[in-house]
């Protein structure tokens, strides 16, 4: 193990926590270490008095909290031998399995649903050389199919179905206790396969356990409305959502992230795609950051419960932003409601566009 002194990714700094080895090959993009940004003008702009903390996933090395499981996924299919993976994706997953598929010099196969996923993370993954195959289907048909070639050809999936995925996600668990000093009261969360609130819950779990903090935080899972699977208690055979993150109608997780709402005494609910946008810009506008559409629904998730009186006044809540807003710059600019002035080079010109 080296002895650098820098910040060298999830797997060296939380081994003791992991189903790793010192002979399990390290596969890092130095994924994790991520900032919780204190929330204060968004707190008052909702009207709540507490602590409202933004967990930016959207600083990971590919832009979005995919790569904590995705380094574990990739390294646990290098230490078995495999020289390939698969996964289906409505975007993240793909970028991240390429990312790492690519440092680990691995062939990486990518299923996605035609037309229904962002161009920044399509470019990504076409960028790390994955082969993309896009389907005329959705996601859950994706990954029914990924799961068929997985089980019959020498190629790992690397969907959170894979349970190192979920092991490598569970590490932002132990990164907020470390960060507030024990387990917040609340942790809003996208739900869209499912696996990250299962994940989170996991690392409260196992540091409740060895008294690393003192209680579980109360999960608060938001599907999108058009695909709330969960919510509904049925599969969603066509899913739709602006949030194409979350676009996911048959949850892979459903009965895990059932578990931690139930165990942890909160909810999972939804919300619209009208109340996802009004967070998202709300976030970007209050706390100067741009994450994905669909990372947005927790903020949307927080809201809708502080409306109906759910949440307690001197709390401290975590909000996860899964993903990067650059990753979809066409909702970005369609949602910002600002126009661009146009103006010649001249001062007097320049000074009129900014109405001074």
């Amino acid at each position: 193990m080296s002895t650098d002194k820098h910040y060298q990714g999830l797997i060296n700094k939380y081994r003791e926590y992991l189903p790793v080895s010192d002979k399990t090959p390290v596969i890092t993009l130095n994924e994790g270490n991520t900032p919780l940004i204190k929330a204060e003008n968004l707190a008052k702009k909702i009207g709540l008095d507490a602590e409202i903390y933004l967990k930016f996933e959207g600083s990971n090395p590919t832009g979005s909290f995919k790569d904590r499981g995705m380094t574990m996924a990739v390294l646990k299919a290098a230490e078995a031998g495999s020289n390939a993976i698969i996964c289906a994706s409505t975007g993240n997953t793909s970028a991240a399995a390429a990312a790492y598929g690519a440092k680990a010099g691995m062939k990486t196969f990518v299923l996605i649903p035609d037309g229904y996923i962002a161009l920044g993370k399509l470019s990504q993954a076409m960028m790390y050389g994955a082969n993309i195959i896009a389907i005329n289907g959705n996601f859950d048909e994706a990954l029914e199919r990924v799961i068929e070639i997985s089980e019959k050809y020498p190629v790992t999936l690397v969907n959170s179905l894979n349970p190192y995925r979920i092991e490598g996600q569970k590490s932002g668990a132990f990164e907020i206790i470390e960060a507030l000093g024990d387990a917040p009261d609340y942790h809003f969360i996208p739900v869209g396969n499912a696996g990250n609130i299962t994940a989170y819950f996991k690392g409260y779990e196992e540091w409740l356990a060895i008294n690393k903090s003192t209680h579980l935080p109360k999960m608060m899972g938001f599907e999108a409305e058009g695909a709330a699977a969960i919510v509904r208690g049925e599969r969603i055979m066509h899913p739709e959502t602006l949030a194409t993150a979350i676009r996911i109608g048959n949850p892979a997780s459903w009965k895990q992230a059932e578990r931690a709402r139930d165990l942890s005494g909160g909810e999972i609910n939804s919300v619209t795609d009208e109340e996802i946008v009004e967070a998202y810009k709300m976030i970007a506008a209050t706390e100067g950051i741009l994450c994905e559409p669909a990372s947005a629904a927790s903020v949307a998730g927080l809201i809708k419960a502080n409306k109906a009186n759910k949440v307690n006044e001197g709390s401290k809540i975590v909000c996860i932003l899964t993903g990067n807003g650059l990753k979809d710059p066409d909702n970005a600019i369609k949602y910002a409601g600002a126009n661009v002035k146009k103006t010649s080079a001249d001062m007097t010109d320049i000074l009129k566009a900014m109405n001074i």
